[in-house]
């Protein structure tokens, strides 16, 4: 098993945690990675893209002139798409860009995930993680203190902190969420992951079986 150090959020080491083989010692599938960021990716997607065909365009019920004898090219309505203020012709329609994925493959993909993250020494354990108080600036300093605050990290909770989320959503690239809910884009995405120790258990947990 794999030893790391747990550091407290003064950002020194006051322990040593071993981590589950099964789940951050995983083989790295990039295959697997990549279809499983593909499918997140795709289901963050709204969908909602939308043009209107001629048929859709108000006005052109009449037609502009007769078949025949002005010289002129035949024209049914002026909402056809040649015509400016017409319809367009195969554009987007609303529609559900969903993918899905296997439960199981969904879970290597996030051991895959974790264990590339500690094999490039990119993942920290903390003993734990709060703030004094709601706020940006506190949890700026909690980052600072334990060097990734440039590096966008991702913060992974055992169970739910009002003031954590609340003190990081305003702080750009960085990420609160709870261990149980983590997937393999999110890990991938942010440049460090910082799990608590309850986040730890909770997530071999999970993923043990």
């Amino acid at each position: 098993m794999p030893k790391v150090p747990v550091y407290n959020l003064e950002g020194q080491q006051v322990d040593e945690i071993e981590l589950s083989d099964a789940v951050f010692a995983a083989p790295v599938n990039h295959d697997l990675l990549h279809q499983a960021v593909v499918m997140y990716e795709a289901n963050r997607r709204v969908g909602t893209a939308a043009t209107k065909t001629r048929g859709m365009v108000s006005g052109g019920g009449r037609k502009i002139w007769r078949q025949k004898g002005l010289g002129r090219a035949r024209q049914g309505s002026i909402r056809a798409p040649h015509w400016r203020k017409g319809g367009v012709v195969f554009g987007p329609q609303p529609r559900s860009y969903r993918l899905r994925m296997p439960k199981k493959m969904r879970r290597a993909a996030l051991r895959a995930a974790l264990s590339a993250k500690l094999r490039d020494g990119e993942l920290l354990v903390v003993d734990r993680l709060t703030v004094p108080a709601p706020r940006t600036r506190e949890m700026r300093v909690v980052l600072e203190k334990l060097g990734v605050a440039a590096h966008k990290p991702l913060l992974v909770l055992g169970e739910t902190d009002p003031a954590v989320r609340l003190a990081a959503r305003n702080l750009e690239g960085v990420e609160a969420a709870l261990a149980e809910h983590l997937n393999a884009r999110q890990v991938l995405v942010h440049g460090r992951v910082v799990l608590t120790r309850d986040a730890v258990r909770r997530v071999e947990e999970v993923l043990a079986s």
